[in-house]
């Protein structure tokens, strides 16, 4: 969808990466309309009709009225979960938050326009075996998993490897412990580590270590791919990349021709228009695929390398991008 219109950007009322897309859109006189869900009931007001075969109304904020007609397209930033009246009752609260998903949520869903991301795919897409079986399938190179909840047989992976092999969570793990700042990352697990007990309390993610010259974070939008290498110089960097920023340097770079060709065919299978990869290269110049974020951050590597990143998100929302998934 091209031509005229609002951007409607869902996202957190601070968001760093949403501000760049934000200032651009304005730097391009595209109009935008900023929520949050957060804001929704009770400083954001909906009122739609069904007319024809299109859903007509407004979104209302104590600041501004957004036709949903004009809507061009919408950029899904994780927005916050709605907020209700202190003093409503637990129950009437779950009641209430379900009727705002499916009824707010579900109209939002309706406009015929573009989504970056689409909610539903995203969501899809954050399950990390449905993206290592996609990826092995488009052609990349995964490594060898195992998930698990049984101690044995995490033994006799790591046994039948040789060699290190990682423990990592399947999604971020965050928090507050002692008043600080928390966070689970990939973590290297030896021989002597296995078996171990706690195995058996849930589902866990093992993987092979895969020897590393340097990592790559690769941007896929709307068909254009934006690649930098991540060079981490600090031990804790070296198995995880997110744990040690300050131990960074960055280097853009051009991926093989066949991982490019796998990443876009992996996108299309997720119908997904963006993707955040990460890859291994090794110090034989193999790149092996980690993982794919359908909402992940780029601003650090914008801000590092000067990759037009922003202005490709910017040209996928106005309609001017590759990629035509709804």
């Amino acid at each position: 969808m091209s031509g005229a219109g609002h951007v409607l950007i869902l996202a957190g009322r601070f968001d760093p990466t949403c501000d760049l897309v934000v200032e651009e859109l304005n730097r391009r006189a595209v109009p935008v309309f900023r929520a949050d869900m957060a804001e929704f009931p009770l400083r954001l007001t909906l009122a739609a009709s069904l007319s024809g075969d299109r859903w007509h109304g407004t979104l209302n904020n104590d600041r501004r009225t957004l036709d949903l007609a004009s809507v061009r397209s919408v950029y899904y930033r994780r927005p916050t979960r709605p907020t209700f009246p202190e003093q409503m009752a637990a129950e009437a609260r779950k009641v209430a938050e379900t009727e705002a998903r499916w009824g707010f949520g579900g109209l939002l869903t309706a406009l015929p326009c573009r989504w970056l991301p689409p909610p539903g795919r995203a969501a899809d897409a954050e399950y990390k075996p449905l993206q290592l079986r996609v990826a092995a399938d488009a052609g990349l190179s995964v490594p060898r998993t195992l998930i698990t909840n049984n101690a044995d047989a995490a033994k006799g992976f790591a046994d039948s490897l040789a060699g290190p092999l990682v423990y990592k969570p399947f999604f971020p793990v965050r928090g507050t412990v002692r008043g600080q700042t928390a966070a689970v990352y990939a973590s290297l697990v030896g021989p002597g580590d296995l078996p171990h007990t706690d195995i058996a309390t849930t589902a866990h993610l093992f993987q092979e270590w895969v020897p590393k010259a340097y990592e790559v974070r690769l941007t896929a939008v709307g068909g254009r791919i934006f690649a930098a290498e991540i060079h981490a110089d600090s031990e804790a960097g070296h198995i995880d990349w997110r744990s040690d920023y300050d131990s960074h340097t960055y280097r853009v770079c051009d991926p093989p021709p066949e991982v490019a060709t796998g990443v876009l065919r992996m996108l299309d299978r997720l119908g997904l228009p963006y993707g955040a990869f990460d890859f291994v290269v090794t110090p034989e110049g193999h790149w092996r695929f980690l993982e794919v974020n359908p909402s992940g951050q780029y601003g650090f590597i914008e801000q590092a390398t000067g990759l037009p990143i922003t202005a490709a998100i910017c040209d996928y929302l106005g309609g001017t991008g590759h990629d035509e998934h709804p």
